[in-house]
């Protein structure tokens, strides 16, 4: 097995520069004169919870783990137990506003951390597989979350991790040592109330869009099923196979197609529950051989490869030539038969997914064919009502993707907030006097 070790060290790369009026130049770069550099350790108490142990003395206890620690935010639905005495239950027992830390995790997420807020309704203690920080006198424990939160996100911690072939760990000694620049305890506490602030405000935007996504998921419900039904429209629907209202397949590139043909092509991958995330720019004779089926704007490309996850999406972008991969199936709707909108939404409502699960269900391969699409059935109104019914449905995906988007720019801003102030590159208090800061 192999063991990387690490330096405690935090030694980013500092590019020589003139050092502003005001800062200094540190070990860990140029930060506010007021400001000092310090070992976690001097800043606050660091902890290993108790490590596991089934049939030890005592009685049953809760405990948090990693799977209770995330990002800023403490899960409490899955919390487990096991024996201690009263004496480890005080030692290892968490309090508000201690910091927790996962200690052992994969590299990526080693040291994902989150404040405790007295989320679990009773005294818990604490695994080995965390670590707890305890601030001392003059430390703003929210701080030093956000403090910590920023070394993750940024591969400090991944950076003196012992890394074996699975997990990494961050090690109570490391992290001990570990030297960060802090602020003055009034500066920690306005840092602290900004970033706080922002978190405030992401975590409403995922509450309403959380929100949105069920309305929309009952609302399609409703409509695609005719429980509900839109003003004006009446009578009986009918139960139709995809065969019967849409082209599968409709155009393929062959195996003649000139070799500088040049198009844009569409991956799997490149498609996430009805977005384009991405697109490779080919010619015919360097694309992959699974790049075959043409697109024209309006057509419905849906994943038969692992449709489970719904890389599915509505294709729309009139210029230029597209074509996707055969681990898609393209839709195409005849014209006033059916309404391309209302047949890509059936993809992502319950009917069309009970359907398919049947057909992967045991399967080794979760994949389906082209004739188990032409085969699909769905309930299709008159055209006019699928228009209706599409523009609804519509309307409540475009207030998702504001309401996402809106999400992605605070998020951002979060970011370069974290940059700016844990830096001191902004500073939120008036900086104290360089004779005052010498004392």
């Amino acid at each position: 097995m192999e063991v990387r070790d690490a330096s405690p060290g935090y030694a980013p790369q500092v590019e020589m520069r003139v050092v502003p009026d005001g800062y200094k130049q540190t070990e860990v770069g140029v930060i506010p004169e007021d400001w000092d550099v310090a070992a976690v350790d001097q800043k606050g108490e660091v902890l290993a919870g108790k490590a596991l142990a089934i049939n030890a003395p005592g009685v049953q206890r809760p405990y948090l783990r990693t799977k209770n620690v995330f990002d800023g935010r403490i899960d409490t639905t899955d919390v487990l137990t096991m024996p201690m005495t009263d004496e480890q239950f005080r030692q290892f027992q968490v309090q508000r506003d201690d910091v927790l830390l996962n200690e052992g995790q994969s590299l990526e997420l080693v040291g994902r951390c989150a404040i405790y807020n007295n989320e679990y309704p009773e005294p818990c203690a604490m695994q080995n597989a965390l670590l707890r920080f305890r601030a001392r006198a003059g430390v703003c424990a929210n701080f030093a979350s956000h403090l910590f939160r920023y070394c993750q996100q940024t591969g400090v911690f991944a950076r003196i991790a012992l890394q074996t072939t699975s997990v990494a760990h961050l090690g109570a000694s490391r992290f001990e040592r570990l030297r960060l620049a802090w602020p003055t305890e009034a500066e920690q506490r306005a840092i602290a109330t900004a970033l706080s602030d922002v978190d405030a405000l992401l975590e409403a935007l995922d509450r309403l869009i959380a929100k949105k996504r069920d309305i929309k998921q009952a609302t399609m419900q409703q409509l695609l099923t005719a429980q509900t039904r839109l003003p004006g429209f009446e009578g009986e629907w009918a139960v139709k196979r995809m065969s019967e209202v849409a082209d599968i397949d409709p155009e393929n590139l062959s195996s003649s197609t000139h070799p500088a043909y040049a198009f844009n092509y569409i991956a799997l991958e490149d498609v996430n529950i009805g977005k384009l995330e991405s697109y490779s720019e080919v010619t015919f004779s360097s694309a992959p051989s699974r790049a075959r089926r043409k697109l024209r704007a309006g057509d419905i490309i849906m994943a038969t490869v692992r449709p489970s996850l719904k890389a599915h999406l509505y294709f729309s972008i009139a210029e230029g030539e597209w074509v996707c991969s055969t681990g898609f199936c393209v839709i195409r709707c005849r014209q006033e038969v059916s309404q391309p909108g209302y047949v890509f939404q059936h993809l992502f409502a319950h009917p069309i997914s009970k359907q398919i699960e049947a057909l992967i269900a045991g399967s080794n391969y979760p994949a389906i064919s082209n004739k188990d699409v032409r085969d699909l059935e769905l309930r299709t109104p008159p055209f006019e009502e699928q228009v209706g019914i599409s523009d609804v449905l519509s309307e409540m995906d475009a207030e998702l993707e504001a309401l996402q988007q809106r999400r992605i720019k605070a998020a951002a801003l979060k970011q370069a907030m974290l940059q700016e102030l844990l830096t001191g590159r902004t500073r939120l208090v008036d900086p104290i006097p360089k004779e005052c800061a010498n004392g």
